[in-house]
């Protein structure tokens, strides 16, 4: 990215109503940290004021690689929120490896030993494939002991370049579930899992007559920037795909309209009516929606061709099982 667009995004973030919680800027695709530290500052500088006031919160999402002592004292000076991709012991981490194709394991574990050695609090995001599925305990173990925060578990799915392996199935994904669930109940304050924790918080604020609250959490048009100022909406996923009847999904560019003209905007996009269209009929046909608000747009596409689709296997799977996973433990609770 050059630092253009990262001047011209800060003056737009900054036009946004400040609504009490900052904004995130998310630094994420491909690995970051590859523009190397002094680059990296300099994208940064342009939010220092917005940061300082409260308006902005930093995120990175790398496989951590690449991280020494100085890049913590980046991170730290920047108070920048780091989330690591691993997807959990050697073996099942196969899939990550470097550009020559050698496994990236080992690199990941001394990045996260230098966040550890630094105290520089971290969460992990683990993509969970064929071999992962059937190993949750093992799975949580490994990522508790790393000293991560939180983690957050992506079932495979099909979209982007991954459409040649097979993801895993519902009945699979329940069971994956059920026992994540379990082994989070009886290991308590271990390792903070997003989808169990935000399952729990919709049962709460429901049992707690805070209904209002959960219905005002709003779908986010998540805009993704890109290097050179392009606009993508609904899903990262999307900014990297060819689709010539969506425009390549490109809403605009910041470097010729403001971003928030663009969001306004946003309704008139064929793909965005589409999926507004998709997602009435989800609220209208799935017995989940209530829990699960229809998002993934990404998933649609990839899957079915088209945005006005309801139900895709990432639902399934990372939606639909989790509830059904949980409604299992409480029947036979109950029934003990």
């Amino acid at each position: 990215m050059s630092l253009d667009v990262a001047e011209v995004l800060a003056q737009a973030v900054a036009q946004f109503e400040d609504s009490g919680h900052p904004i995130g800027i998310v630094w994420h695709g491909g690995e970051p940290l590859a523009v190397g530290q002094q680059k990296f500052a300099a994208l940064l500088n342009p939010f220092e004021k917005l940061r300082h006031a409260g308006r902005v919160k930093h995120y990175v999402q790398t496989n951590a690689t690449l991280i020494t002592e100085t890049w913590c004292d980046l991170l730290t000076e920047y108070d920048i929120r780091v989330g690591v991709s691993i997807d959990g012991p050697a073996a099942v981490n196969a899939e990550r490896v470097d550009l020559r194709g050698k496994p990236a394991f080992d690199r990941i574990l001394q990045g996260i030993q230098q966040l550890r050695e630094r105290d520089v609090p971290f969460s992990v995001i683990s993509v969970v494939g064929t071999e992962g599925i059937t190993r949750p305990e093992e799975l949580l173990e490994f990522l508790a002991g790393m000293g991560c925060h939180s983690a957050g578990f992506n079932i495979e799915e099909i979209e982007g370049v991954n459409t040649d392996r097979q993801p895993p199935t519902p009945v699979q994904a329940e069971d994956f579930w059920r026992r994540t669930i379990t082994w989070t109940r009886e290991h308590g304050e271990a390792l903070a899992v997003r989808e169990v924790e935000r399952l729990a918080d919709y049962f709460r604020l429901i049992r707690t007559g805070q209904r209002a609250e959960w219905d005002q959490r709003r779908l986010d048009p998540i805009p993704t920037v890109s290097w050179r100022g392009d606009v993508v909406l609904l899903s990262p996923e999307l900014a990297d795909t060819t689709a010539p009847e969506y425009g390549d999904f490109v809403a605009g560019n910041i470097l010729e309209r403001p971003l928030p003209q663009i969001l306004r905007d946003a309704h008139r996009l064929r793909y965005v009516r589409e999926f507004l269209t998709g997602l009435d009929r989800c609220e209208a046909e799935c017995e989940f929606f209530d829990f699960c608000r229809g998002a993934q747009a990404a998933n649609r596409f990839f899957e079915n061709g088209t945005f006005e689709t309801t139900e895709t296997n990432y639902c399934r799977v990372s939606r639909q099982a989790l509830v059904t996973a949980l409604s299992t433990l409480a029947t036979k609770e109950s029934v003990a």
